[in-house]
């Protein structure tokens, strides 16, 4: 796994193979970071802005968005062993200054969070087989811990069902294999 773009590109991230985390694929996330830049709807600023990688794994979401833009990233991610690789790509890259590492169940660390602490980005990357996410969603809009133009980017499974359209207003879905990515605001 690499670091497609930016001031880390080429740079290897450290991950786990395990059944409780897959990693989000370089090809999947070079099309999320064009969409990002160049999609009429989905078009996004960060380069002073706040990130929230939920179910961060390894944080090669984040960790791109660190590479990209002068943005500050918030991981939250509560396997250990994902959380061992993500403190560990942090540490390599020097970016700690940058960066708040959460070591806690996306739920848990919502439930907590600042409503003051807003997000031009909020990226979710639950377990496939994790529905639980959506009570996620739901606390994030009523903490409504997001800025006025803020994106909302999902990474689901391509045949998964939720019915995401009751959670967020959705302005683009794309399938990339396995992988379907959802962009929306609340």
């Amino acid at each position: 796994m690499r670091i497609i773009s930016g001031r880390f590109k080429g740079k290897k991230i450290s991950f786990i193979s395990s059944s409780n985390t897959r990693p989000l694929r370089d090809y999947v996330r070079e099309n999320i970071f064009n969409i990002i830049a160049h999609g009429v709807k989905t078009q996004l600023n960060l380069e002073k802005g706040n990130v929230l990688d939920l179910y961060s794994g390894v944080g090669s979401f984040g960790i791109e968005c660190l590479s990209r833009y002068l943005c500050h990233v918030v991981f939250v991610e509560k396997d250990t062993l994902a959380f061992s690789n993500l403190k560990k790509n942090i540490i390599d890259l020097k970016v700690t200054n940058r960066v708040k590492i959460i070591a806690q169940d996306t739920k848990n660390y919502l439930n907590k969070i600042n409503n003051k602490d807003k997000f031009d980005l909020i990226f979710l990357d639950p377990p496939y087989k994790d529905i639980t996410f959506l009570k996620v969603m739901t606390l994030i809009k009523e903490k409504k811990i997001f800025n006025k133009n803020h994106k909302v980017i999902i990474h689901r499974e391509r045949g998964c069902e939720e019915k995401l359209s009751d959670y967020l207003k959705i302005d683009l879905e794309k399938n990339y294999g396995r992988s379907k990515i959802i962009f929306g605001s609340f």
